[in-house]
């Protein structure tokens, strides 16, 4: 079979969207659920194809993956060098990605069918989400960064469009555009770093600029080492603005205000957008150019590093004191993401120094898994009990016996308990912080607690806690919903068993790792003290939750109001920008400079009527002012000969 089959992975997603836009009002609403569906379980068949025979095929070469030029198509000719082609580059991360993408959006899909019945919109649902998968797919295939940038903003369009897919809802609304707004600074500096790579190298091919700015020797390494400021080169500069537009795709600290508000959403459009698309988009392509961050650039890894640790710990505290279902969840998908970037930010290059880089990877499939599986979950939750806040819900448990175990496993596999799939894949991030900065890991010790905390906080309060009096019988999802939950279930307790670094590593040469029981057994007591403690709290109606908001009520508030960072770009925003920067600026611009061009049009105008007279058409004032012109002209003359 030929990898050049891949590039029809995300092209049957894109068809689907083409057709349901232009004629999928000609067909019931179901139609269009199907379609979708059957397309990308197509999509999700070719994957599996690819990844098979690239990794046990064609893709292993004297002991290391090829990075392979699966098909090629020369698009712009900008100069001699500087070319833009689209196409499909096969490698062990963009394999892993396929998987993950098609997996997650098959499941979404199928669940939709039954999650969105009736709604209003269900055709226009269906192509905005096989828009999305087209968006993801082609982003994650990229060969080159020009063609990652068209479908990073691809995914920007998408996400706004779902989001705001209730566009009659203010508030869903206001969160699409806050998403977009947002994600728009953010991919600013992506493009600048665009700019300033392709300037340094003449390229804008992976295959090139990588191993062009990886060299010593090479000139455009040694262009962009020079010092730009901040007494750090150009080419550090290059990568944290690269990073820049990761950080805000990933919703990374202090770009990470849209995330919960993404909320407003349909459910299955949360799944899709925080286990497989949109938010890991920023840590795909901070492993893309790792090479570059760990050889050239170290500084710019640094910060990787730092800003995800941070992230991380941010959000986990938030997560402790939210109500609403889907934002704890967003919550937890803000501090894992953190997890996956501090991973790719400790990690050093080649063998067991690229740990951080395989544990990121591994990190990402892993929680693409029990994340989709706890938003589907959730939305089968709010389905039942036409709610989003737990203190609505309670002893659900007895009611959706599917849900209820399929949430239990997805919590066990976020919290890192064995055999469940996040243990292993967070025991090698541990590990690899332990062996780069003790600080980082300890900071990422105590986000495990946090993390298996308030997850169980979430699971007591909804599935055990107090006995709830429900206007509505809840009942279990549909089939189309809960044959999803039970294949992620599966999923989220059995690909922690996968030998990931035997197929992913940073310098594209397999190797074996394992667990390291020093650092994982007092990670699990860890997530079983707070897995204890959130039982303790929650599995029973107690009022010890209250008493806890009471006495740490000033911290309490802060945390439960985000911090208020939205005020304070609000405040900013609005009473800073706005009156000091937009006002001046829209006060020259309209005083000032179309003050000057209308000076210039009215004088011209005033001046255009005072002579009008000269261009009257009547021959009889032509001959007069010819005939005066004339007599003025003989006076001088005469005057000045005399004189």
């Amino acid at each position: 079979m030929n990898l050049s089959i891949s590039i029809w992975v995300p092209l049957i997603p894109f068809f689907i969207f083409i057709f349901l836009s232009l004629a999928g009002h000609k067909f019931k609403p179901l139609f269009a659920g199907v379609l979708g569906t059957v397309g990308l379980f197509v999509s999700f068949i070719i994957s599996l194809l690819v990844a098979y025979q690239y990794f046990f095929a064609e893709g292993l070469l004297n002991g290391a993956y090829q990075q392979i030029i699966a098909y090629k198509a020369t698009w712009l000719n900008l100069t001699d060098r500087l070319v833009v082609s689209m196409g499909s580059l096969v490698d062990p991360i963009s394999v892993m990605m396929l998987i993950v993408v098609t997996t997650v959006s098959l499941m979404v899909h199928l669940y939709s069918i039954g999650y969105m019945k009736g709604e209003v919109g269900f055709t226009r649902f269906f192509a905005f989400l096989s828009l999305f998968s087209f968006s993801m797919l082609g982003l994650v295939l990229a060969p080159n960064i020009f063609q990652m940038y068209i479908f990073w903003e691809l995914v920007g369009v998408s996400s706004y469009l779902l989001i705001g897919f209730y566009y009659t809802k203010p508030s869903a609304v206001a969160a699409s555009k806050k998403a977009f707004i947002v994600t728009r600074f953010a991919d600013l500096g992506f493009l600048v770093g665009i700019l300033i790579i392709s300037f340094i190298t003449g390229s804008l091919d992976f295959d090139q600029i990588i191993p062009m700015l990886t060299d010593p020797n090479s000139p455009a390494f040694q262009e962009g080492s020079k010092t730009l400021f901040f007494g750090m080169s150009v080419l550090t500069w290059s990568v944290i603005f690269v990073f820049m537009g990761g950080a805000g795709k990933s919703a990374m600290f202090p770009l990470h205000i849209w995330l919960p508000d993404a909320m407003e959403g349909p459910t299955p459009v949360s799944a899709l957008i925080h286990a497989a698309t949109m938010v890991v988009a920023g840590v795909y392509l901070v492993a893309r150019l790792f090479p570059i961050y760990a050889l050239s650039a170290p500084t710019g890894l640094e910060v990787v590093a730092y800003v995800g640790a941070f992230t991380s710990l941010f959000a986990a505290i938030i997560a402790c004191t939210q109500f609403d279902i889907k934002r704890i969840l967003a919550f937890s998908t803000l501090s894992q993401i953190g997890y996956m970037m501090l991973a790719l930010g400790v990690s050093g290059y080649g063998g067991e120094q690229g740990l951080g880089f395989t544990a990121s990877m591994f990190h990402l499939f892993t929680h693409a898994m029990f994340k989709a599986l706890l938003f589907l979950a959730a939305g089968a939750i709010i389905h039942a009990v036409h709610s989003n806040y737990m203190y609505e819900m309670g002893n659900l448990r007895k009611f959706l016996p599917i849900t209820h175990i399929t949430f239990a496993v997805a919590v066990l596999a976020i919290a890192g308990i064995p055999p469940f799939a996040g243990f292993f894949s967070k025991d090698e991030i541990l590990v690899a912080a332990y062996h780069h900065n003790k600080f980082l890991f300890a900071v990422e010790y105590l986000v495990a607690g946090i993390t298996a905390f308030y997850m169980s906080r979430l699971y007591f309060s909804v599935f055990w806690g107090k006995h709830q009096h429900y206007h509505h019988t809840p009942h279990e999802a549909p089939k189309t919903m809960t044959i999803p939950l039970m294949f992620l279930a599966l999923a989220a307790a059995t690909t922690g068993f996968i030998h990931f670094s035997e197929f992913v590593s940073s310098d594209l040469i397999p190797y074996e790792s394992h667990i390291h029981w020093n650092i994982a057994i007092p990670s699990i007591l860890v997530a079983l003290v707070g897995i204890s403690i959130a039982a303790a709290m929650y599995m029973k109606e107690t009022t010890i939750p209250d008493r806890i908001a009471k006495s740490f009520r000033g911290f309490y508030t802060l945390v439960y109001n985000k911090f208020y960072i939205d005020e304070i770009y609000i405040f900013v925003t609005k009473k800073i920008i706005f009156n000091y920067i937009s006002r001046p600026v829209a006060w020259f611009d309209r005083h000032i400079v179309d003050g000057s061009m209308n000076l210039i049009g009215n004088t011209t105008a005033r001046v255009s009527h005072l002579i009008r007279d000269f261009q009257s058409g009547q021959i009889q004032k032509y001959g007069f002012v010819f005939v005066s012109g004339v007599l003025i002209l003989a006076f001088v003359f005469i005057y000045w000969w005399l004189k």
